[in-house]
């Protein structure tokens, strides 16, 4: 714990947020991922009680429901993925496989899309996200707060 408190402030400066020990290092809600924001570089994650809406550059995915963390701090998850996305979105969201990883308050997450419309498989990610950061996205921004995602 205290290599993890060390390195923190490098972590912090790294992901370009302002934060101090206490939060960077609890930002789960007891056994889940917590509600919220979560920023890095070309990527997003918004958190809300119902679902979660995940940008990687130019596309994004939905997992339905919170997203609760196994005792490592770690998840896997079903959820969907717009593949094409940016400038408009074209064709139906596709099945895909959300995995994360949680450690001392950064979110390492991917998708393993399976484009049933182009019959290949992509992943998308590792991408690093911080609670509370801002998102740097460029001509990509958050689309939306997600209201609901559909089962794949």
């Amino acid at each position: 714990m205290r290599r993890a408190r060390a390195l923190l402030p490098a972590l912090c400066a790294f992901a370009g947020v302002h934060c101090t020990h206490d939060d960077a290092l609890a930002p789960r809600e007891r056994d889940r991922l917590s509600a919220g924001t979560w920023g890095g570089d070309n990527a997003a994650l918004i958190v809300t009680d119902s679902v979660a809406h995940l940008h990687i550059a130019c596309t994004f995915g939905d997992i339905a429901g919170r997203i609760a963390l196994e005792a490592n701090g770690t998840f896997a998850r079903d959820g969907t993925y717009q593949p094409r996305a940016f400038p408009v979105i074209s064709g139906p969201p596709v099945p895909a496989r959300f995995t994360g990883a949680l450690r001392n308050g950064v979110l390492t997450i991917s998708a393993v899309v399976n484009d049933t419309v182009t019959k290949t498989i992509r992943a998308y990610g590792p991408v690093a996200l911080v609670l509370g950061a801002t998102p740097r996205l460029g001509p990509c921004p958050i689309c939306r707060v997600p209201t609901a995602a559909a089962p794949p």
